[in-house]
């Protein structure tokens, strides 16, 4: 029998907070990345497994996302924020964070910045969190999502748009049931679509040229960091990841075969079978 997961509500920062939840014992919050129609749903086929392992299994809609309210300021910094948040709003005072895609780099911030928070962090397909390469090409798969995004932020998508993004991000194009793709669209559209809109047109942060990368200082987080990648997936990830092992050996870095960036569901079954000893 799979463990139940229930749908809950939250008020946390002053917005109310869609998230599911299943089993007991240390928390494990799943974050979901940013692109239209993330959300906790992303990782319904992951959260049973680590609640029949004896683990608190979180999942949120960050603001701007899901079911979750909209925030006045769409910038990357409130979402980030709504993480301590959620954990604050439900007495959490540590927990272990499994990020995925754009998050990865919040989980990375937060272990830096408040490392009595994290006990454990994995990052699931995080591109920000890996070296450029010195030739680096965007690829075919790349270029296409980039352009159907670009177009997307201009016109509500489709539903066959919203199946074209999932088959440009996952290997296993069987895994797009009419259900996921359904539920898949309905977090694509109406509020979503135009909070979306409204965080692409949010300007980026001038950069400071003296920054460390983020990707440098993954050796500093000081919880248990495990990296899982996709071998396929976009952007040159799976030769960065192979540099960043090279330049970082002591890191747990892993990289699944037969797998694109929607790494919790190409990779499910490793994703399970690496992490849920790690945090054990």
């Amino acid at each position: 029998m799979s463990a139940t997961i229930n749908n809950k509500t939250v008020s946390a920062g002053g917005l109310n907070l869609r998230y599911l939840e299943a089993g007991s014992g240390h928390p494990v919050i799943f974050l979901h990345g940013g692109s239209l129609g993330s959300s906790a749903d992303v990782f319904l086929r992951n959260m049973p497994a680590f609640a029949k392992a004896g683990f608190r299994a979180l999942a949120f809609d960050q603001p701007g996302f899901g079911l979750s309210d909209v925030p006045q300021d769409h910038s990357a910094g409130v979402r980030r924020k709504s993480i301590i948040a959620f954990m604050d709003a439900l007495g959490i005072k540590t927990a272990a964070i499994v990020a995925h895609s754009q998050a990865g780099g919040m989980g990375v911030q937060i272990a830096l910045a408040s490392p009595e928070r994290v006990s454990h962090l994995v990052i699931l397909g995080t591109g920000s969190l890996l070296p450029p390469l010195e030739e680096a090409k965007e690829g075919l798969d790349g270029a296409a999502q980039q352009r159907l995004e670009r177009r997307m932020a201009t016109h509500e998508p489709t539903i066959e748009d919203t199946r074209k993004l999932l088959e440009a991000n996952l290997f296993h194009h069987e895994l797009i049931t009419p259900e996921a793709l359904a539920l898949r669209h309905s977090r694509s559209t109406g509020k979503n679509f135009e909070a979306f809109v409204a965080r692409s047109g949010v300007p980026s942060a001038p950069k400071d040229p003296s920054a460390i990368p983020l990707w440098k200082r993954l050796t500093d987080v000081t919880c248990p960091l495990l990296l899982i990648y996709g071998r396929n997936d976009r952007a040159n990830a799976y030769e960065r990841a192979l540099k960043l092992k090279e330049l970082a050996p002591q890191l747990d870095l892993h990289i699944t075969p037969d797998c694109k960036h929607l790494v919790p569901w190409d990779a499910q079954a490793d994703v399970e079978r690496l992490t849920i000893p790690f945090l054990s």
